[in-house]
């Protein structure tokens, strides 16, 4: 029997709290406040800070930037906000928003309320009794492709997200954006990724005019499952890298999340997500999953799988870099440099052997 475990939040992380008496007064004009407010923080994620509001019987969930991070870059609030309005009515598989503050003085940020989604998140340390057995995990694996399909089906303009991104020159801006980040927050000498940069911009395929929704940061830690039945995803969290694009980027981000159950421990030591678990597709099948199920032609997909093990490479070189500065004290920042590295020898492997399983 499977526990069936909530994410669960815990004690506000130092640095990191939210000023009580501001906060109070401002919900108090928009919600029926009976009773204190009382705050944790969910400690799993390295981007949004994400937090449990419970006013009496009800909980609500708060977001907000991280200390120390450019609000106006990956961190709108409002952009976040705004895409759950729209999926709420239609894609149905999200948190429902609540409201949106601009006001600064509050907190000294923008942020936003959502309903709670309650359910089954799989992370990468889960307790030993909540793991699931080899066939199970197959299934979850199986809808783990189904979702990303069904949001990539969703017509933007119908949903009214058609002005919601640029879609005509995408691949090539993330790429030189994500390069751009990289250098702005490089701490360390890191050949192999350089390497992966200089490769990406000289082997862009042709761009394709298929552009969808795309989340951007689709993998099992921004999945709620339904706590009866784990296949059943219930909502898709962290919304504030979404927007419309090449879905076959969408997908190499999650490729390069994905460490197959027959991978090398070296690679498993990155940790980021328990696709290695026994039962879970590999990369390659996770590919012929997708292709099967969108009817989508799949090409070049060497690039986007090395496109999406770069774009993470540099998410936790500037979560180091913020570390590196002060701007965190988060003892789980101190050795993010090394799954840059890693993702750095990754990348190089993939584009040596032109391929996305059995690397090393």
């Amino acid at each position: 029997m499977l526990n069936t475990w909530n994410d669960k939040s815990a004690t506000v992380r130092k640095g990191e709290e939210l000023p009580m008496d501001n906060l109070k007064s401002y919900l108090n004009q928009f919600l029926s406040l009976e009773g204190d407010i009382k705050i944790s923080q969910f400690p799993s994620g390295y981007s949004n800070l994400t937090y449990l509001l419970q006013i009496g019987k009800t909980e609500y969930v708060l977001r907000r930037p991280p200390i120390g991070a450019n609000v106006k870059s990956g961190h709108d609030m409002k952009r976040e906000y705004d895409i759950l309005t729209a999926l709420k009515p239609n894609y149905g598989k999200v948190p429902g928003p609540i409201l949106y503050c601009d006001n600064e003085t509050i907190l000294g940020c923008p942020f936003y309320l959502m309903e709670r989604m309650k359910g089954v998140i799989l992370r990468a340390n889960m307790p030993i009794d909540m793991i699931p057995d080899p066939a199970l995990m197959l299934g979850i694996s199986k809808s783990f492709v189904d979702t990303l399909v069904d949001l990539h089906k969703l017509d933007v303009r119908e949903i009214g997200l058609e002005d919601f991104g640029k879609p005509e020159g995408y691949m090539q801006r993330q790429i030189e954006g994500w390069t751009g980040r990289y250098y702005k927050s490089k701490t360390d000498p890191i050949p192999k990724i350089e390497a992966a940069a200089n490769w990406l911009s000289v082997n862009m395929p042709k761009e394709s005019k298929s552009y969808t929704l795309i989340h951007n940061d689709f993998k099992y830690d921004n999945l709620v499952l339904d706590t009866q039945d784990w296949t059943k995803i219930n909502a898709v969290l962290d919304w504030e890298m979404a927007t419309i694009g090449d879905p076959l980027m969408d997908l190499g981000t999650s490729l390069g999340y994905w460490v197959n159950p027959n991978d090398p421990d070296f690679m498993k030591a990155l940790n980021l997500t328990p696709t290695n678990l026994p039962g879970n597709l590999s990369r390659e099948e996770l590919v012929q999953q997708y292709t099967l199920k969108s009817g989508r032609e799949v090409n070049n997909i060497v690039f986007y799988y090395v496109y999406g093990i770069f774009k993470i490479a540099v998410i936790i070189q500037q979560i180091y870099y913020r570390y590196k500065k002060g701007f965190t004290q988060d003892p789980r920042f101190e050795k993010l440099i090394d799954g840059v590295k890693l993702l750095g020898e990754i990348a190089n492997q993939a584009i040596v052997k032109k391929r996305l399983d059995n690397l090393f």
